[in-house]
């Protein structure tokens, strides 16, 4: 057991860790509720272009084709990328744009059926509600640093999570877990729910705090592999022309050949820009697997005739990130687990809601919860020394 100084020192770690980071936090689950179910509320109040039903007989045409039909609807726009719905494999999705390199806002997403070369539409820009409350969840509209802040808050809630396990662990052996002191000062029955929650959401708590600090990384983690591998694999094709991209469907062919396991999602056309090639195709690749269907694989073809395929390897850092994302949100389980993760939010409020009145109450009255508390651990730690 720990030492009176000890966990007077463990008790300053989680006091202030807690301070710091619980506005931000309870902001966090706030908003990762309704995100929790994102999926669900997109499907509920956006609007979705379903292709017609045709006969079975009726394929797919070449993912050629269904450029080229992008290309007359607007001649004069650079093709970026194509994306296959996953939800309507039938509909293919052409991102384009005015200039080679994208501009914030300035995206067209034309929907094609892949099946007759109809323009069924053009996907709208999503500025939903939803999108403000992940804009807000992710980077409270402040970019990188907003998401490397909030990164940083969710190291402070691991911290404070463990420093209260150590903290109140002794004193907490004094009651039957569950027990609430209802007949005592309304600020020892906060003081009891506050820990009986916070022990009921511990795994829950770390888990979530932790991948939510992975996910801030994102940017500089892909950052640091891109430079450092693609400038390796790409150094020869460095300042050539941007290929006409051809035989798309021939060079995903060649994708499947070599990653046999996985689903292709989508393809992004040659590009000069900065961490991208002119010379290849980029084929995004996932699993067929619950887990691996989350970890996307890049693979590059060579646009030269050739259609030689490279296969970047993944570090494992990025492995870990995007394992980590679906994990944060709960999407590994369907719905169940949703509801699941959704409830230990409901219980993550109330902690925080609660640490924030006790230390307020602590304040307002001079304390004497503090003094309470730091009783038990001295007694606690006395009983150690003794026995």
């Amino acid at each position: 057991m720990a030492s009176a100084r000890s966990l007077r020192i463990w008790a300053f770690v989680h006091t202030w860790t807690s301070i710091i980071s619980m506005v931000f936090m309870l902001m966090l689950c706030v908003t990762g509720l309704p995100l929790i179910f994102h999926h669900e509320i997109d499907e509920l109040f956006e609007e979705h272009v379903v292709a017609p039903k045709l006969s079975e007989d009726i394929k797919p045409k070449s993912t050629d084709e269904v450029i080229a039909a992008a290309r007359r609807l607007r001649p004069a726009d650079h093709v970026l990328l194509v994306n296959w719905r996953e939800d309507s494999p039938a509909v293919v999705v052409v991102a384009m744009s005015e200039t080679p390199i994208p501009v914030p806002g300035m995206l067209h997403r034309i929907q094609i059926d892949a099946r007759t070369l109809s323009v069924l539409g053009e996907e709208p820009a999503h500025f939903g509600v939803m999108d403000v409350i992940l804009k807000i969840h992710k980077d409270m509209y402040l970019g990188l640093p907003g998401e490397l802040f909030l990164g940083f808050m969710g190291l402070l809630l691991v911290a404070a999570i463990i420093s209260g396990i150590v903290v109140y662990a002794p004193f907490m052996r004094r009651l039957d877990f569950g027990t609430i002191r209802r007949r005592q000062s309304p600020r020892v029955t906060w003081l009891d729910l506050h820990n009986l929650t916070g022990a009921a959401t511990i795994v829950w708590l770390l888990v979530v705090g932790f991948t939510g600090s992975m996910n801030t990384l994102a940017i500089p983690l892909y950052d640091l592999w891109r430079g450092q591998l693609l400038p390796v694999l790409l150094q020869p094709y460095r300042g050539m022309p941007v290929a006409t991209p051809s035989a798309i469907d021939e060079a995903i062919a060649r994708v499947r050949g070599k990653l046999p396991d996985t689903t292709v999602t989508s393809v992004t056309m040659p590009t000069s820009a900065r961490f991208g090639s002119p010379q290849h195709l980029v084929v995004w690749t996932k699993g067929t697997s619950p887990l691996t269907a989350r970890l996307l694989t890049p693979v590059l073809v060579a646009m030269d005739g050739s259609l030689n395929v490279i296969v970047p390897e993944m570090p494992w850092y990025l492995r870990a990130l995007q394992t980590s994302r679906p994990l944060h949100f709960g999407d590994y389980g369907g719905l169940p687990l949703k509801i699941l993760w959704a409830l230990l939010d409901v219980i993550a409020i109330i902690v925080l809601v609660s640490g924030i009145y006790l230390w307020f109450a602590k304040r307002k009255f001079g304390g004497g919860l503090s003094r309470e508390a730091s009783r038990h651990r001295d007694e606690s730690a006395a009983e150690a020394r003794a026995g």
